[in-house]
């Protein structure tokens, strides 16, 4: 079950994943549950959402999303880093301390968190936690 889940609860959506990659999600939901405490976990769109947020694009569309997001696709995982600043989205930033993932302007993907250094992850995931989401 690739992308976007039905499940109504982040335990229903991990519950739902089939092996490995329930394992993975399950590291991945620790280590941002032990990061970032403060953001607490729910469903998004589909999505496993940590921190939710309320946005605004500077066309002026508002909406409700997430600080961190965890999406199980079919080749790979995808975390989803919502923070911008004057200098743009603030994974790019990452590319060099995480070699192993495809790191997008707010996506880092991956097929196991064990390539990733959890430390640089870990900072990632604090400076998205305190860092404002404007697109």
């Amino acid at each position: 079950m690739p992308g976007k889940s039905k499940a109504a609860t982040p335990a229903k959506y991990i519950a739902e994943l089939e092996e490995p990659r329930r394992a993975e999600i399950k590291k991945i939901d620790a280590l941002i549950r032990k990061t970032v405490p403060k953001l607490t976990p729910h469903m998004q769109g589909g999505f496993l959402g940590y921190g939710p947020i309320r946005y605004r694009t500077k066309s002026g569309r508002e909406g409700d999303w997430f600080k961190i997001g965890v999406a199980s696709q079919k080749n790979y995982i995808s975390v989803y880093f919502c923070a911008t600043d004057d200098e743009g989205y603030v994974a790019e930033r990452f590319k060099e301390r995480l070699p192993k993932a495809s790191i997008g302007k707010s996506c880092v993907r991956f097929k196991k968190l064990d390539d990733l250094d959890p430390k640089a992850l870990a900072e990632l995931m604090k400076l998205t936690a305190k860092t404002g989401f404007g697109m």
